[in-house]
């Protein structure tokens, strides 16, 4: 979990800029912690301590 005024987070759009699901935005510096919360239900597809990648791991499935 990373904090703007820790100026971990990096981002290039702007405030009113269109965004698409799945394209990269900005990111987060110094390898932060992301947490994610998925629907009960959910099938996860990924173990504890897995490497994963934003926009390239699937982390799971909505039923």
């Amino acid at each position: 979990i990373a904090g703007a005024l820790a100026r971990r987070i990096v981002w290039y759009v702007k405030e009113g800029d269109v965004v698409e699901q799945g394209k990269e935005f900005g990111f987060i510096k110094f390898g932060s912690r992301v947490d994610i919360f998925l629907p009960v239900g959910t099938k996860v597809n990924v173990e504890l301590n897995q490497v994963v990648k934003g926009g390239i791991t699937v982390l799971g499935q909505l039923s």
